[in-house]
């Protein structure tokens, strides 16, 4: 196929069609008339040989050539995008009509986030941003592939190929309900720790009722071992989970701090575990290194993180 007779302008309208699975809403987020994007999916249908779009009851369903192109579309126009802004001067007041999308865990959504965005809110009012779920399976190839502009989070081993960051360091402590009887008064000892009924954050779905302490517990000695009575998927289940009951509960510092404190009580952990901390950090893709918005982001993401080292 000769690349100079093909208009490039059809993987805009190819991208827009598979996102919106219909003509006239893929003309209204291109500003395009509908018979100009009508025009180019029939551009587009004679340039593969391939329906592409098949009209249903539930809009344009892509065919499988479709499927196979959407995800190579998406990558061409990023590196068209970002191209097209290397050396291109990036003034956060005036920018406007731009998203920029981080991945983030649970617990930088609730500690790190909200400083992010207030700070962005201030510096470029026009600029959007996208926080989408820190999937740990999929996210260097999100980064690499521009869906992604920055990675938060926790225990983060990016391979070699990405750069990263330490923003600030957290520390776990104990947190439980302050009426509890076996705790009221009393300091957090090991035998107290492994005696109680524990509640355990597992951001994994593969069944497992193990933490970061039970690692360190097994390094303690044998036949050590804590009760964990019950597992939740996200870690702002912890502090409900344990008000009212007789559950403990391990988790960040930061966030135990986020929720009303007249019924949670925060203790440290038994000195035998203590101190437990975890790093955050970000990561980014090489390509992104001199790109002005992605720069500003990052300088963001530095700011928002002194002010939680400093707190």
């Amino acid at each position: 196929m000769n690349l100079s007779a093909v208009d490039l302008n059809l993987l805009v309208v190819f991208d827009a069609l598979h996102a919106t699975r219909n003509v006239t809403a893929a003309a209204q987020r291109l500003h395009r008339a509908q018979p100009s994007v009508s025009n180019a999916l029939s551009r587009l249908r004679s340039l593969f040989g391939d329906e592409l779009f098949v009209r249903s009851v539930g809009g344009m369903q892509p065919t499988e050539l479709a499927r196979d192109l959407a995800p190579l579309v998406t990558q061409v126009l990023e590196q068209v995008r970002h191209a097209l802004t290397l050396g291109v001067p990036f003034d956060p007041a005036t920018a406007g009509d731009r998203c920029m999308t981080i991945a983030a865990s649970d617990y930088a959504d609730i500690v790190l986030v909200p400083h992010l965005l207030a700070l962005m809110r201030r510096q470029a009012p026009g600029v959007d941003l996208r926080v989408v779920a820190l999937e740990r399976g999929a996210i260097y190839h999100q980064l690499d592939d521009g869906e992604v502009d920055v990675a938060i989070g926790g225990h983060l081993q990016p391979p070699k190929r990405m750069l990263q960051e330490l923003l600030f360091s957290e520390e776990f402590v104990c947190i439980a309900d302050r009426s509890n009887p076996r705790l009221a008064g009393k300091r957090m000892t090991l035998k107290r720790y492994l005696e109680l009924p524990h509640a355990l954050f597992v951001p994994s779905n593969d069944g497992s009722r193990r933490g970061v302490v039970d690692s360190r517990l097994d390094g303690l000695g044998t036949g050590l071992r804590r009760r964990v009575a019950a597992t939740f998927a996200h870690v702002v289940a912890l502090p409900f989970a344990v008000r009212g009951t007789d559950l403990v509960a391990t988790m960040a510092e930061k966030v135990a701090r986020q929720f009303p404190m007249e019924q949670l009580g925060i203790w440290p952990l038994p000195k035998e575990l203590g101190p437990l901390r975890f790093d955050v950090d970000m990561v980014y893709s090489p390509r992104t290194r001199n790109e002005a918005a992605a720069i500003w982001l990052r300088d963001c993401l530095r700011e928002a993180s002194e002010g939680l080292r400093r707190a």
